[in-house]
């Protein structure tokens, strides 16, 4: 089996060569402040100091400013405020936003109504617009914040990148059971600190951590293919909680991103940390998956195939680092 998950690790490194990916959505609040009034939010992530995505928001026919729209660059996002107002509120108008489609992002739109209900809409590239709800449904909200957390992780590489070295480095399925376990509990905490408001981190420095993490993974590997041992393959677990305590920061930038109101927060936490376990888990059990049809295969693997997923989970880290701390000492924008 081990020769199988260094193969699947060796696929997988091919297969994620592009840059990890941070998910960063766009989000739109309309937030009712008067009878068919309505304060508007637009967050958008930006491309450098100057530039940010094409997105735009298109309202429902009928709209009209009460005041023009403010714009701001906070935290690398392009931030728009402005007041509109529609005869008989937003209830059945179509909220579109353009330029979606030429894009791989997603955007997450939050209305709350005068009364304290909200409807939490997630858009697609290929489902750009939808239709103001007259009654939210909450099980519409739920399912939202969970496939945000599912897809943070599928979409990943570099927490993925993480999980698979970790997967590598294993030796029985009681060691597998705890290391992700572990690697659950830690991540799950610095999820709930941060996105709480309790503790955070600078999501540059952040990231290249993440990558050190990766980056460390590397030579752990190549030791179980040579059979060695050192203090990470005897406790994998270990380093699990270690440094998924870093990776759960991340997973809250990934939250935070949206920019959902402090009312949220609570309820958005626990959807978006079940969705990133059920991805997460569904990963584990792909790869095993692969591995056992692998080993009922009996395919002999040639001695540099099994020796090549090491070095390349190493490379990425590496690579994924130095372009990070660069990104983080100002050389790359």
């Amino acid at each position: 089996m081990k020769r199988a998950y260094l193969t699947l690790a060796l696929l997988a490194c091919i297969a994620s060569t592009a840059l990890a990916h941070e998910m960063r959505p766009a989000y739109l609040e309309l937030r009712e402040t008067a009878v068919e009034t309505y304060d508007v939010l637009w967050k958008v992530p930006a491309l450098g100091e100057r530039l940010r995505l094409g997105l735009y928001v298109d309202l429902p026919a009928g709209c009209t400013n009460v005041t023009e729209p403010h714009a701001v660059m906070v935290n690398n996002a392009f931030v728009q405020r402005w007041i509109v107002k529609r005869a008989g509120g937003l209830a059945g108008g179509t909220i579109r936003i353009a330029g979606l489609q030429s894009t791989s992002t997603d955007v997450i739109v939050r209305l709350e109504r005068l009364d304290g209900t909200t409807q939490v809409t997630r858009l697609l590239p290929s489902t750009p617009s939808f239709v103001v709800a007259a009654v939210p449904d909450r099980w519409r909200v739920a399912e939202t914040y969970l496939r945000l957390g599912t897809d943070h992780i599928l979409m990943g590489i570099d927490h993925l990148l993480f999980v698979l070295g970790l997967l590598l480095i294993v030796r029985n399925r009681w060691m597998l059971f705890k290391t992700i376990t572990a690697f659950t509990v830690a991540h799950s905490i610095t999820l709930a600190v941060a996105t709480l408001g309790y503790a955070s981190a600078p999501l540059p420095p952040l990231n290249a951590a993440i990558a050190l993490s990766i980056l460390f993974l590397g030579p752990e590997i190549v030791r179980v293919w040579r059979g060695q041992t050192s203090l990470t393959i005897r406790y994998p677990w270990v380093v699990a909680f270690t440094f998924g305590l870093l990776h759960g920061f991340g997973f809250a930038s990934g939250l935070k991103a949206t920019g959902l109101p402090q009312a949220d927060i609570a309820w958005a936490l626990l959807l978006f940390n079940v969705g990133v376990e059920i991805g997460q888990v569904f990963f584990v059990f792909l790869i095993l998956g692969m591995a056992r049809s692998y080993r009922q295969l009996e395919i002999c693997w040639p001695r540099w195939a099994l020796a090549l997923p090491g070095y390349t989970v190493g490379t990425l880290g590496a690579y994924w680092a130095i372009q990070r701390t660069a990104i983080l000492l100002g050389f790359i924008r």
